[in-house]
C-alpha cells in the first residue's frame, strides 16, 4: 500500500504545483472514515482507495481525480455525505465521487433490473465527466486483482462476468487496452478455469522451448529496419490468453491449429516512419492477404491508431506485426486517460461519440432487458468502416446494414430511409456492409421506421430508435382502435353519454387520462362491462352481451397498420373483401380472422369484435396451392400471369411431387378478394396448371 508521502511524491513528479495539503487531507480523511473496515483479504479497507489513487497517478491524472479515487467509497460504505465532501474538497470532487457512487447496488430489484439500473446511472455519470469512468475502471481493476480472496465461488463468478460484460468493453471503448487485457485475463481465470490453466500452461511451455525464436524474429525485424535507416523499437510478446481462447471458440480450432499466437510491435518516432517500416516489412516478407488493417488513416472509434499486418516468416510461420509511433503507443495503453492529465489544455472537448450514442439509447430504452441488449450491442462488436458519398467516415459493427448506417449518420435519416446504394449499386436494406464500402441512403419524407427492420439491424442505436417509433405508433393506433370500440359500447347504452360521464369514468377507473382509457380498451385491459360500470355505475348488472355477428356495427380497421394495431392471422390469411372478425385477448393486439376460419373455435378466452376492412384498405398476403405439369417453362408461365395481374410473389415452396406433376404453395401480395379471384381464374385457365386453389394459411 502506498504511504501518504509516496502518493504525494508521485503526483509532484508530473504536477509540481499540486496542492499537497489538499492531497494529504484527502488521504487522512479516507483512512479515518473507513477506520477498522476490512477487505476479504484481511487488509484494512482504506488500502483499496489508496491503491486506486496510485493507479490514477500512473495515468498522470489531475488533482481532483486523485482525490476522487481516495474518497470514491466513502459515500457508499461510510456515513460520509456528498455535501460533506463538497464542503471539504470542493464541488467538482463531490460531483465526481457522486458519479462513481452511482453504481451502488439496488437489492430490491431483479438481477437484470439491477444491472440495467446500475448501467443507466453509470452512463449518465460518465456522459457528464469521463473522469468518473477512469476512476471506476481503476476501482474495478484493483478489485479484480484481489478477487481470489473472496470465498464464495458464485460471487467471484458474478463479479467476473460483470467485469467481462461491462467494464472490459468500457475500457476498450476509451482505448485503455492494458486495463482491458488485465480485466479480461482475471475474469477469464474465474469464468473458464480449466481453459485458463490449459492455455497459460501451453504458453509457458512455448516460452521455455522457443524463447530463442522470439528473440531471433525480433532481431530479424530490427536488422531489416536498421538496414533501411529506420530508427525503431521492436518488441515480441505472446498473444493474450483470453484472446487466444476467443479465437479458438470463434474458429472452432485447437490451440495447435492457431498460427498467430506471437505478435511483434514496432514503435517508431513519427507517423512517416510507420509507413516506411511497413514498406520494409512487406518488401522483406510476404504478407498474409486479408490480414492488413490501417488504423492510422482510419482510427478506431476510441481513437486507437496503429498498422496491423501479418507476415510469413521462415517455415511458413505466421507472425502478426503492429506498427505505431511513440505517441500512438502511449495512447493505445491508456487511451482517453492520456488526454485527461493535469494540463487543462490537453483535455478533450465534449463527449466521445460512442457515449453520446449510449446516452441516446439510455433515453429510448423501455425496460431493463432492452437497455442491456442495446448497450452491449453498442459496446462489444468488432468494427468496420464505411463512407458517405461525401467521404465522411462512420464506424459500425460487423454485419451492419444500410439501416444501421443511416441511423449512425442521423436518427432522422434512419427514420426516413426507403432504399440504399452500396458502391453505386441498389441493394436490399438487409444487405451487410463490407469494410470500406461507400453507402448512399435514399430517403422520403413519407417514410417511417418499419417493424420488420428489427429482424436485421445490428446496432443498439438503430434498434432503440425503431422500437421507440413502433411503441409510439402502436400506442397511437391502439388509442384509435380503443376509441372506436368505446363508441360502439356507448351506442349500446340506454342513454346518451357526454364528456362529463367520460371524465368521471376515467377518475373511477384511476387510469390517468382519456387516451390511457382508450389504450386500455384497445388492449383489453378493461372489458366492455368494466367500461359500462365506470360510465353508469350499477348499469353493468343489466348488461347483455351483444349477439355476434352484427355487421351493422362492425368497426373499420382502415388506417390502422398491420402488425401494430392488429395482426392478420396466419391460420386463414384474410384479405380485404373477406368477412372478418377480431379476437382480442388481454394485453395483446387484435388478431383478425376470416369469418369461416376453423381456429375461431379456439377463441373462447377472447373478446370477439366484429370488424370490416373499410374503403381503400391496404392489400394483404394470400396463399395459393398450384399443381403444375413438370415441364420447362411451366413456372415461368404462372409467374407471367401474376405479373400481368400486378401481384408480387412473396414466397414459393414446393410441397409435393406426384409423377409428372409438382405442387407449390405460393404467397402473393394482392389488393383484395376480387383481385385474388381474378388471379385464381387466370391461373386455372393456363395449360401448364392442373389445379389452382386458395388455401388458408398453416
Amino acid at each position: 500500500m502506498l504511504r501518504q508521502y509516496e502518493l504525494v511524491e508521485r503526483v509532484r513528479a508530473y504536477h509540481p504545483s499540486v496542492d499537497e495539503d489538499r492531497l494529504n487531507r484527502a488521504y487522512v480523511f479516507s483512512v479515518a472514515k473507513h477506520g477498522s473496515q476490512k477487505r476479504a483479504s484481511g487488509d484494512p479497507y482504506f488500502s483499496h482507495p489508496i491503491e486506486v489513487a496510485g493507479l490514477m497517478t500512473d495515468l498522470k491524472l489531475d488533482e481532483d481525480t486523485i482525490i476522487t479515487a481516495l474518497l470514491h467509497d466513502t459515500v457508499e460504505d461510510t456515513l460520509t455525505t456528498v455535501e460533506e465532501i463538497g464542503a471539504k474538497f470542493g464541488e467538482d470532487v463531490a460531483r465526481l465521487v457522486d458519479g462513481v457512487t452511482k453504481l451502488s447496488k439496488i437489492e430490491a430489484q431483479t438481477e437484470d433490473e439491477r444491472a440495467a439500473e446500475n448501467l443507466r446511472k453509470f452512463l449518465l455519470a460518465i456522459s457528464d465527466d469521463l473522469r468518473v469512468l477512469l476512476v471506476k475502471l481503476a476501482d474495478r481493476l484493483h478489485n479484480m486483482r484481489t478477487l481470489h480472496y473472496i470465498r464464495s465461488e458464485d460471487k467471484r463468478r458474478r463479479i467476473a462476468r460483470e467485469t467481462m460484460d461491462i467494464y472490459a468493453p468500457l475500457a476498450e471503448r476509451v482505448g485503455m487496452y492494458e486495463y482491458m487485457r488485465e480485466m479480461q485475463l482475471l475474469a477469464f481465470e474465474q469464468l473458464e478455469p480449466d481453459a485458463y490453466k490449459t492455455i497459460t500452461g501451453r504458453l509457458a511451455a512455448i516460452r521455455e522451448e522457443g524463447g530463442d525464436q522470439l528473440i531471433a524474429v525480433a532481431n530479424a525485424i530490427a536488422f531489416a529496419l536498421e538496414e533501411k535507416g529506420i530508427e525503431a523499437e521492436v518488441e515480441g510478446r505472446e498473444k493474450h490468453p483470453y484472446s487466444i481462447w476467443k479465437k479458438m471458440q470463434e474458429r472452432h480450432v485447437s490451440f495447435e491449429q492457431l498460427t498467430d499466437i506471437i505478435a511483434f510491435r514496432i514503435v517508431t518516432p513519427n507517423v512517416a516512419d510507420c509507413y516506411k517500416a511497413l514498406g520494409v516489412m512487406h518488401g522483406r516478407w510476404k504478407m498474409v492477404p486479408g490480414r492488413f488493417k490501417d488504423y492510422i488513416s482510419t482510427p478506431k472509434r476510441n481513437g486507437y491508431k496503429s498498422i496491423h499486418t501479418t507476415l510469413m516468416f521462415d517455415r511458413n510461420r505466421r507472425v502478426e506485426v503492429q506498427i505505431r509511433s511513440k505517441d500512438m503507443h502511449r495512447d493505445s495503453e491508456v487511451g482517453l486517460a492520456a488526454h485527461w492529465g493535469y494540463k487543462q489544455s490537453e483535455r478533450p472537448d465534449g463527449q466521445a461519440s460512442w457515449i453520446r450514442d449510449l446516452v441516446e439509447i439510455l433515453e429510448t430504452s423501455q425496460d431493463a432487458e432492452e437497455l442491456l441488449e442495446h448497450t452491449r450491442m453498442a459496446m462489444y462488436q468488432d468494427r468496420i468502416f464505411a463512407f458517405t458519398p461525401k467521404g465522411a467516415l462512420h464506424q459500425l459493427p460487423k454485419g451492419a446494414t444500410p439501416i444501421d448506417f443511416a441511423y449512425a449518420v442521423h436518427t432522422d435519416l434512419g427514420d426516413r430511409t426507403v432504399g440504399a446504394k452500396i458502391n453505386g449499386r441498389h441493394v436490399p436494406l438487409r444487405t451487410p456492409i463490407d469494410n470500406g464500402d461507400m453507402v448512399e441512403i435514399l430517403k422520403s419524407a413519407n417514410q417511417a421506421p418499419q417493424p420488420s427492420w428489427l429482424s436485421y439491424v445490428t446496432t443498439g442505436k438503430a434498434r432503440a430508435a425503431i422500437r421507440r417509433y413502433v411503441r409510439h405508433q402502436e400506442r397511437s393506433e391502439l388509442i384509435q382502435l380503443g376509441q372506436m370500440m368505446y363508441e360502439e359500447i356507448v351506442d349500446r347504452l340506454p342513454t346518451k353519454i357526454g364528456k362529463k360521464a367520460l371524465a368521471a369514468a376515467v377518475e373511477r377507473l384511476d387510469i390517468g387520462s382519456e387516451d390511457d382509457l382508450m389504450h386500455a380498451i384497445g388492449m383489453r385491459r378493461l372489458s366492455d362491462r368494466d367500461v359500462t360500470e365506470a360510465l353508469i355505475p350499477g348499469h353493468s348488472a343489466d348488461w347483455k352481451d351483444r349477439d355476434y355477428p352484427g355487421q351493422d356495427r362492425a368497426i373499420s380497421i382502415r388506417g390502422l397498420t398491420p402488425g401494430v394495431a392488429y395482426e392478420l392471422a396466419d391460420c386463414c390469411l384474410p384479405v380485404p373483401g373477406d368477412r372478418i372478425v377480431g379476437l382480442r385477448r388481454k394485453g395483446e393486439t387484435v388478431v383478425v380472422h376470416a369469418i369461416d376460419c376453423a381456429r375461431l373455435a379456439d377463441g373462447t378466452d377472447a373478446d370477439w369484435i366484429d370488424l370490416r376492412w373499410g374503403p381503400d384498405s391496404e392489400g394483404a398476403a394470400a396463399r395459393l396451392r398450384i399443381t403444375l405439369q413438370h415441364r420447362p417453362g411451366s413456372m415461368a408461365e404462372v409467374a407471367g400471369i401474376f405479373g400481368l395481374h400486378k401481384a408480387n410473389i412473396l414466397n414459393i415452396r414446393l410441397v409435393g411431387r406426384d409423377g409428372p406433376f409438382q405442387t407449390f404453395e405460393i404467397d402473393l401480395e394482392v389488393h383484395d378478394l376480387q383481385h385474388l379471384m381474378r388471379i385464381v381464374s387466370a391461373t386455372r385457365a393456363s395449360d401448364a396448371v392442373a389445379q389452382a386453389d386458395r388455401v388458408y394459411g398453416d
